[in-house]
């Protein structure tokens, strides 16, 4: 009998609920996730869940972006047949980009006639509008749900677990026939608890950096250089409002920098939610604790100011003020150079990362979880060459 190797995954967002996912789906293989606060806790859980099949074409994470694309049309499919799974919020929609004019508070009449790729912006603040996509293109999920559906499959299936709580250290042990390798063999929680792992996953999102701690006591003992590279964090607030009809196009405000800096995107939900956000903060290590970021009032107030200026005549039926039902705020991760960190730890035989996907991360989840699940269980993966986001493009510069 063979035996099933113990797997950990350490981070209960998008990333690590798709590599559940396909290691139950695709190897039957259980794993134990771990993470301080639960599914979704963060960005993934927070996001607009927006879907754009093309929008990366050209670069080296086209087939990462088309393939995660499809694989959420394949991915709700499956979710569908299981009746036990409730409804992700999976649709087709349109998308639009509307140039606006921030300083117009107010315009008697229209500047331009009925503009045809758009379904619901006022007009008297738009100056121009371009189709970025049909419903060829475009779709989108409700991220929460989705991570939540993803690890229910996970556990029904194969009997994944899930355990609350912090990996605080790696315990390795020195390969036999390679004394600059180390091999995972378990990790230590923050209340003590030992963890077999024979398989480990740093899925951690703009958390990920921290991991580097986890293998300081192994680095001292041998003279080793386990590191993992930089990891930031980049914070979004967001807003939820409910729409007197259900909408299908999300729409791109690019407006003149009146408001502030960054554009506006909304994106309409099929449940009659608006999904609001824009305005980002600048780029920065991340030090608050997931499940414990703090709201700020005037990114918050922005939003609805910019939300009442566009769209109070089709969204809120010209209402003076808009109450969102929901305020919200995450970061997503951002890497040195713009790609995500897909592939072995170099230098740990059983560890992985999987980070770093930026805006972009509820698209590309399915795709780098079956991607991952594929490395892990077979040494390589045949979905996706994984060359182009290994961490060996740092290793020759330990300070990057």
């Amino acid at each position: 009998m063979v035996a099933v190797p113990n797997i950990v995954i350490a981070g209960g967002g998008v990333v690590g609920t798709s590599i559940a996912y396909f290691l139950a789906n695709n190897y039957d293989m259980p794993v134990t996730l771990i993470d301080p606060v639960g599914i979704a806790p963060g960005a993934s859980g927070k996001a607009g869940g927006f879907l754009a099949r093309d929008w990366r074409d050209g670069t080296p994470l086209q087939d990462l972006h088309r393939q995660g694309f499809q694989l959420h049309q394949d991915t709700a499919n499956d979710m569908q047949n299981q009746k036990s799974i409730p409804d992700i919020d999976y649709r087709r929609l349109t998308c639009s980009a509307v140039a606006i004019d921030e300083s117009a508070e107010t315009v008697q009449k229209p500047r331009s006639k009925k503009l045809k790729d758009v379904e619901w912006v006022d007009e008297n603040v738009v100056m121009g509008s371009m189709l970025m996509g049909d419903e060829s293109s475009i779709a989108q999920v409700h991220p929460r749900k989705f991570c939540e559906a993803l690890w229910q499959t996970a556990q029904t299936k194969v009997g994944s677990t899930l355990q609350k709580g912090r990996i605080v250290k790696a315990l390795l042990k020195k390969a036999v026939e390679d004394d600059t390798m180390a091999i995972i063999q378990a990790v230590e929680l923050d209340n003590g608890q030992i963890l077999p792992a024979d398989k480990l996953v740093i899925a951690c999102g703009p958390w990920t950096y921290e991991a580097n701690t986890w293998f300081q006591d192994y680095n001292e003992k041998h003279d080793a250089s386990i590191f993992i590279p930089d990891i930031t964090g980049v914070k979004c607030h967001s807003i939820l409002v409910k729409s007197p009809k259900v909408l299908s196009q999300a729409v791109f405000f690019e407006g003149d920098g009146t408001l502030g800096d960054g554009d506006l995107e909304v994106y309409p939900r099929p449940d009659g939610d608006c999904y609001i956000n824009g305005f980002p903060d600048e780029e920065s290590v991340v030090t608050e604790r997931p499940g414990e970021e703090t709201l700020d009032r005037a990114a918050l107030d922005l939003l609805q100011k910019a939300m009442q200026q566009t769209a109070s005549k089709e969204l809120f039926q010209g209402q003076s003020t808009t109450i969102p039902h929901t305020e919200q705020v995450c970061y997503w991760p951002e890497t040195i150079d713009g790609l995500p960190l897909l592939g072995s730890l170099p230098g740990v035989s059983g560890a992985f990362v999987a980070t770093g996907h930026s805006v972009w991360g509820i698209l590309q989840g399915p795709s780098t979880g079956k991607a991952m699940a594929e490395l892990i269980m077979e040494g390589q993966s045949k979905s996706l060459d994984l060359e182009s986001f290994g961490l060996e493009r740092f290793q020759l510069d330990e300070t990057v």
